[in-house]
């Protein structure tokens, strides 16, 4: 089924299931750090400072300067979230036991009519959450959108983001990310503007171009879970329109690439030139992770006109049934793996080193 029930999504069914027991394993779980006391806490039952995502953000002064930590209680919260630029280093922490038990999501899809009649939202519109304020974190929660596709025929643009990012130095910790089409916008604020993301022992699911964008990404860990969506390709892992001046797009590291669809059905990814862009050279690595059988010997598509061997898509050191070394599989040559890594990824020109903060 491409549609989940939503009742996976809040209570630990079949796809919360799966990312404690295969994603936070004992050997990746991090181990328990002191934090401050939460600038605020949000509950839906009304026991907290607010009962709703956005009326805590809202709260953060402008031009905030400090780490201001929101505490989410258990239960599922409905409506868009955007963190504008205006409010950084906010926190967004789930206080369950794990991370199904807070659900932060939205429905909506690109060709959702908006209410006021102006025309459709558009795919960066149909984003559950948006993320423009730098420094931003989440931890412990699950983020998605529900637009139901099968329920709502008469739409055909189904594009339907459950988190669109922007800004730099992001960390997402034990985070899933639920949708089918377009799951996670990785941006940035313009063309040529590097944003740096990081995704530790997350779960990301989707069908087509689930991680997609520009901006520099790594997945270190993480599950990503291609749905079946009882066609034939099944879908498409990636998308990525890294500018050409950017030498870091998407890497994934120690990563498991897993699906119930059919083998030889998905592909690891496909060059996404917005507008036509020749400058958007889409760069994707997937290095030391475990393949399913759902990706063949084949594993990159073109995009339309653009040819996947124009992009830069390499792997390095896979494993797996999906992991087959072929003509089609580009691999990285011995420089090459020592200069893509998670470090040089995310270091930048200020030296960020999340992934050395447990």
């Amino acid at each position: 089924m491409r549609r989940r029930r939503f009742l996976e999504l809040a209570g630990g069914g079949a796809a919360g299931a799966v990312f404690t027991a295969t994603v936070v394993s004992p050997a990746q779980a991090a181990p328990a750090r002191a934090t401050p006391a939460p600038f605020a806490t949000v509950a839906a039952d009304g026991s907290g400072d607010f009962a709703s995502i956005q009326a805590a953000v809202d709260a953060v002064p402008d031009g905030n300067t400090e780490p201001r930590t929101i505490a989410v209680k258990p239960g599922t919260y409905l409506g868009q979230v955007k963190i504008p630029s205006s409010k950084p280093f906010i926190t967004i922490s789930g206080l369950g036991h794990s991370a199904d038990a807070v659900v932060i999501a939205d429905d909506r899809a690109n060709g959702t009519p908006k209410p006021d009649g102006s025309g459709t939202w558009g795919t960066s519109g149909s984003a559950s959450v948006t993320v423009d304020g730098a420094g931003f974190r989440a931890r412990n929660l699950t983020f998605a959108n529900l637009f139901d596709e099968a329920g709502h025929p008469e739409i055909t643009s189904r594009q339907a983001v459950a988190v669109l990012t922007r800004a730099d130095k992001l960390v997402f910790d034990r985070v899933r990310f639920l949708a089918n089409q377009d799951t996670l916008y990785v941006n940035s604020s313009a063309a040529g503007v590097v944003a740096r993301s990081y995704f530790r022992s997350c779960y990301v699911e989707g069908d087509v171009d689930f991680i997609f964008g520009r901006g520099t990404a790594v997945f270190d860990g993480c599950r990503i879970h291609s749905l079946d969506r009882g066609t034939s390709p099944n879908g498409y892992v990636t998308a990525p329109s890294t500018d050409l001046t950017n030498p870091y797009g998407l890497l994934f590291s120690r990563c498991m690439l897993t699906s119930d669809a059919p083998a030889g059905t998905v592909y690891l990814g496909r060059p996404w030139h917005p507008s036509n862009d020749p400058n958007a050279v889409g760069q994707t690595i997937v290095r030391d992770s475990w393949i399913g059988s759902h990706v063949g010997a084949a594993a990159w598509s073109d995009f339309g006109t653009w040819p996947w061997v124009d992009a830069r898509f390499g792997e390095h050191h896979n494993r797996g049934p999906g992991a087959v070394v072929s003509a089609d599989r580009p691999q990285l040559t011995a420089e090459e793996a020592r200069a893509y890594t998670v470090a040089a990824f995310l270091r930048g020109s200020d030296g960020w080193r999340p992934q050395s903060r447990r």
